[in-house]
């Protein structure tokens, strides 16, 4: 059994090197501190499987596993409290001990390790506690404060540049309402498609005149989504033409050829409807650009849950709707930005045209970091991040590089 001894100056480096080596399912067997920093003692979880699928003989014990499950280090741990092993009489026995071990001493390192930061920099862990009530994820929350430096100045204001560095947003050429062309806006349910493709051609109509603007819709389904589209078509003096699919659409873009901007509402299903294909594949064989509409209201699992399912290498960007009526939006910047999404516009309102904005990023990190006004049933203390922090610690599929 190889079984191979870590030390270092503290237990997080002594675990980076142990996962380095011997990879992230390594299996802990003890750990200690000694005169010379922290000591783990580790194996590979490939040796566990060999041993798991060998003979029905029973290999003898090694010394320093006995010494590992008759022992936990109160120096490192010292709530931990592992009683000494009976007899065992399988490898299989053994091996439950010995996860076991590893799970109760990762979990007691990463608490160690949160209480630490809070002692050494609690500047530090408040804003990962300010950066997660927002809605940030907790992946991105932890490379942004492990690469922050230290200093006065620093700290908020140098995670938002951050961000900002890292928000697309466009610019003033690739403002749909003045390149012109055919844009379909999709999206679940509920985010605001219809109002907001109206807000786009009154915009268009102001500019260019309502000879020069038509408006679509593949919304069949629900009642009356057709007739709000053809009132908001009437008050900008715009036809309204409804589609069924793919070839309806290619004669109705023919004869629409000549309008400067046609702009497409689509039906509301959510992510997971088979339709959502259909439609992706409707739009890709007639060329039709597409806006994807994000409620800043959702929570970050839907969120990413959304941008997955719709998206496309003909999607060209996002909208986000809904800034007035959410708690925080962290959320939706922090998808937007895994996802290298460009923000077109901003809308936090109803009204037509006046509640849609040219991003401002400022505006909405400003927002995202704004303290709550009160506490809520969702709003996590001090005491809930040391367990939080370790539930999390893996539960992350990989990292992004972001523009420092």
């Amino acid at each position: 059994m190889n079984i191979k001894k870590f030390i270092a100056g503290t237990a997080r480096e002594a675990l980076r090197e142990v996962r380095n080596e011997l990879g992230e399912e390594a299996i802990i067997l003890s750990n200690r501190k000694t005169e010379l920093g922290v000591e783990i003692v580790a194996m590979a979880n490939d040796e566990t499987v060999q041993l798991a699928g060998g003979a029905a003989q029973t290999p003898e014990v090694p010394a320093e596993v006995s010494q590992a499950v008759s022992r936990a280090d109160a120096a490192v741990a010292p709530e931990v409290i592992v009683q000494s092993a009976p007899a065992l009489t399988g490898e299989a026995t053994i091996l439950g001990e010995i996860k076991s071990m590893h799970n109760q001493l990762q979990k007691q390192i990463e608490t160690l390790s949160w209480n630490n930061l809070q002692q050494r920099d609690p500047q530090r862990a408040g804003l990962l506690r300010r950066m997660l009530n927002s809605g940030f994820s907790t992946l991105l929350a932890r490379q942004l404060l492990n690469k922050m430096p230290s200093g006065e100045g620093k700290g908020e204001p140098w995670i938002k540049q951050v961000l900002k560095r890292n928000l697309r947003v466009a610019g003033e050429p690739d403002d749909i309402v003045v390149k012109g062309g055919v844009y379909a806006l999709i999206g679940p349910t509920g985010v605001g498609k219809t109002t907001t493709t109206a807000k786009l051609a009154a915009r268009a109509v102001v500019r260019y005149g309502a000879d020069k603007v038509a408006l679509l819709t593949t919304d069949s389904y629900r009642i009356g989504a057709y007739e709000q589209l053809k009132i908001y078509g009437k008050i900008l003096g715009v036809a309204v033409h409804a589609v069924r699919d793919v070839d309806d659409l290619r004669l109705t873009l023919s004869a629409l050829r000549h309008k400067h901007l046609v702009l497409i509402d689509t039906v509301g299903m959510g992510q997971r409807d088979e339709r959502v294909t259909e439609q992706n594949e409707m739009f890709d064989a007639t060329g039709v650009a597409r806006l994807l509409v994000l409620n800043s209201t959702s929570g970050g699992d839907t969120l990413e849950d959304v941008v997955r399912m719709y998206y496309s290498n003909k999607v060209i960007g996002c909208i986000t709707t809904k800034l007035d009526e959410a708690a925080n939006l962290g959320a939706v910047l922090d998808v937007v930005m895994r996802h290298r999404l460009v923000m077109y516009f901003m809308a936090d309102g109803q009204r037509v045209p006046e509640d849609l904005h040219p991003v401002d990023i400022d505006v909405m990190l400003h927002k995202a970091f704004k303290p709550a006004d009160q506490k809520t049933p969702f709003t996590m203390d001090e005491l809930d991040f040391p367990l939080m922090m370790t539930a999390e610690a893996d539960a992350s599929d990989g990292e992004v590089t972001y523009a420092l």
